[in-house]
């Protein structure tokens, strides 16, 4: 998960529409079958990782991230958080990739390299910013090298050896406020602006306004294929 993005919500992370509908999603895409050992890469706090120890019978989660100044552990629920700079294996059954591909230069080397790392059969999560032509200064802020179609990331998926289940997109009721709201920001943009994310925090009634809206296509979210601001993707090491 993207670092400046906790540094702008601080503790209103957890209630914020934006993350509450993308773990939401999370949860639903995993379905019935929940984790049990977790490894969350690109990790930041721990937020998707935490929601699923809280929200699942998932029992420990490993967040590894090279921001972390050095190893420590935590908990959540009474279950253990290991936070660590890198892991050579792991025998997690669930990997976490959220938002972290559109971070590196080699997106699949980065997926190939976690895949060696857990045994055959653990499944892979990953969430990305979906096309291209929504990039704005929010991308430049973030320090995006790409947004992806879905086609594009199950493409990155299948060259990182993973056998890929599904996948889907999801905030596609929101898509048309952000891409107008971002094609007017591109329009409206002078050079020397710096750039800026577009995660704010909003008024309570807002704030659960948009969390109702994402919540109505929950049901569909590993259905869509046509559009939407996030790509998700399961798939599973060989």
């Amino acid at each position: 998960m993207d670092v400046k993005e906790i540094d702008i919500l601080g503790d209103d992370i957890a209630g914020h529409w934006y993350y509450q509908s993308k773990a939401r999603a999370m949860r639903q895409l995993l379905g019935g079958d929940e984790p049990g050992k977790i490894l969350d890469v690109g990790a930041g706090s721990g937020f998707f990782s935490r929601y699923l120890l809280a929200t699942t019978q998932a029992a420990a989660a490993c967040c590894v991230d090279i921001s972390y100044g050095a190893d420590s552990e935590g908990g959540e629920g009474g279950k253990p958080v290991y936070y660590r700079r890198s892991v050579e294996r792991s025998d997690a059954d669930l990997v976490l990739l959220m938002d972290v591909l559109e971070h590196v230069d080699d997106d699949a080397g980065l997926l190939a390299t976690y895949a060696d790392k857990v045994p055959p059969g653990t499944r892979f999560l990953i969430s990305v910013p979906a096309f291209q032509f929504l990039w704005s200064g929010h991308d430049e802020f973030l320090e995006h090298k790409r947004r992806y179609t879905l086609a594009q990331l199950e493409a990155v998926a299948g060259r990182a050896g993973l056998e890929v289940k599904y996948g889907g997109y999801y905030f596609g009721l929101v898509f048309p406020l952000a891409w107008l709201t971002r094609l007017g920001s591109r329009w409206l943009r002078r050079e020397e602006s710096p750039a800026r994310s577009q995660l704010k925090r909003h008024h309570p009634w807002v704030n659960a306004l948009l969390g109702a809206v994402c919540r109505v296509e929950l049901p569909f979210a590993r259905y869509n294929r046509l559009a939407g601001l996030t790509v998700f993707c399961l798939a599973v090491r060989a």
